[in-house]
């Protein structure tokens, strides 16, 4: 079994309450996923649409599924019947098709708008400098968007091992977090992976996304 079941029962355990352990499970096969969940886990995370789909008319249908890779509109209408969280709205336009596909669904979808606070360009998200005047836009219409609920960001740190950079970063993220805490519903913040969730949590992530410490390396 590839599933690293005493580096589940630790990280599980050392945990904050409040933060949720996002299993990360993209290219891990079916019974990897089965046996975490197995060990009590329940929120898993996948990065290809195609993927989710299929693990998730495989396994059992309590799982609560988080869609974490980058999204685009034509495929949204596919994890809309049943995805539980989506991490990735970087743009309005997609906001807009995740609402259009949850009123044909007929479910609230919960979202995520994801920023972009690392150095690295080849990362998604929006400019923090952006997020003031796409929320307020959010604010102004959301009695129309009936079938997307914006729940909080979610942001990757830069790749390395610079721990002052990271945490500025986080940290970054979080005040920006802070800000919006009255718009409805607006209770997580996704910010933290293997290399680096410890500071993730420091710095006030409720949500954290782990692969490798959990499955291998890929």
């Amino acid at each position: 079994m590839a599933v690293q079941a005493d580096a589940f029962r630790e990280l599980r355990d050392a945990l904050p309450r409040g933060v949720t352990l996002v299993a990360v499970s993209k290219t891990k096969p079916v019974a990897d996923i089965r046996a975490l969940y197995d060990l009590g886990q329940r929120d898993f995370g996948e990065n290809y649409v195609q993927e989710l789909v299929e693990k998730q008319s495989l396994l059992p249908p309590d799982i609560r599924w988080h869609f974490i890779g980058h999204l685009q509109s034509n495929k949204v209408r596919q994890i809309a019947p049943f995805v539980h969280l989506i991490h990735g709205v970087d743009s309005y336009s997609l906001l807009k098709e995740v609402h259009k596909q949850g009123v044909k669904t007929g479910r609230a979808i919960d979202c995520l708008i994801q920023i972009h606070i690392a150095r690295e360009s080849t990362k998604f998200g929006l400019d923090l400098d952006e997020l003031d005047p796409w929320l307020h836009r959010y604010e102004r219409e959301r009695q129309a968007l009936t079938h997307v609920r914006l729940r909080g960001l979610m942001g990757m740190a830069t790749n390395g091992c610079d721990e002052i950079q990271i945490r500025e970063e986080f940290s970054g993220l979080e005040a920006a977090f802070r800000r919006y805490t009255r718009l409805p519903g607006w209770d997580t913040l996704s910010m933290g992976m293997s290399v680096d969730y410890p500071v993730a949590v420091e710095c006030g992530s409720t949500m954290v996304r782990i692969g490798s410490l959990l499955f291998g390396d890929r």
